[in-house]
């Protein structure tokens, strides 16, 4: 699937080593392609080293409790699995103002809150990022509990990266390709819900094994 990239931006020149940056994945890993946006942080850690002034989180689905982390963020990258009304798999980037439009794709309980909502939050209290880009994957299937992501959203992990580290050199700030594997005990996610043992106990789960 080819990627839909929008990258017209008024937010140019290097950014200060001192900038706080917050590069956020979003969803729920347990609602198929809901888990977009915390596969893509997960990988991106796997993938690349970044400076003590940028924070790569999983945000999950943690809702009003993520609004401390964006009040801290001068520069904001969201991924997240997103309703665009296009082709399944379909990568799409939005900046500042129109990011608000498109967060936040589905709600799974009434007791979860919206990345819209977090984002007012911390415009009420007069905290917000600066730069603010959201990264976001049309999404195939939000219904199937304990399912995988599809193969459409899951090809999109990588170009979802690299759309990142686009947007982080833009900003002026230094991705580094690691050169080790990453350990075990370093990865983002742990307690068997990583990426590669989630699919591997869903594959068995499904085979009957």
């Amino acid at each position: 699937m080819t990627a839909v990239l929008d990258t017209d931006s008024s937010a140019t020149g290097a950014a200060a080593a001192d900038r706080r940056v917050l590069v956020l994945g979003i969803g729920n890993i347990l609602w198929a392609d809901e888990g977009f946006g915390v596969r893509v942080v997960e990988e991106f850690h796997h993938r690349y080293i970044l400076p003590d002034n940028v924070t790569l989180l999983d945000g999950g689905t943690q809702g009003l409790y993520l609004v401390n982390f964006v009040q801290e963020a001068d520069d904001l990258i969201v991924f997240d699995a997103i309703d665009y009304g296009v082709a399944p798999g379909t990568l799409k980037l939005v900046r500042d103002d129109e990011v608000p439009k498109f967060t936040g794709v589905k709600k799974m309980s009434l007791h979860q809150t919206g990345f819209q909502e977090v984002l007012s939050a911390a415009d009420l209290l007069g905290q917000y990022p600066k730069r603010l880009v959201l990264i976001g994957c049309q999404a195939q299937d939000l219904e199937d509990w304990g399912g995988p992501l599809t193969e459409p959203v899951r090809a999109q992990i990588g170009p979802a990266i690299e759309a990142a580290c686009a947007v982080l050199t833009e900003w002026g700030v230094p991705v580094t390709p690691r050169t080790t594997p990453l350990a075990d005990s370093e990865a983002l996610l742990g307690n068997d819900i990583d990426l590669a043992r989630y699919e591997r106990r869903e594959t068995a789960n499904a085979s009957g094994g």
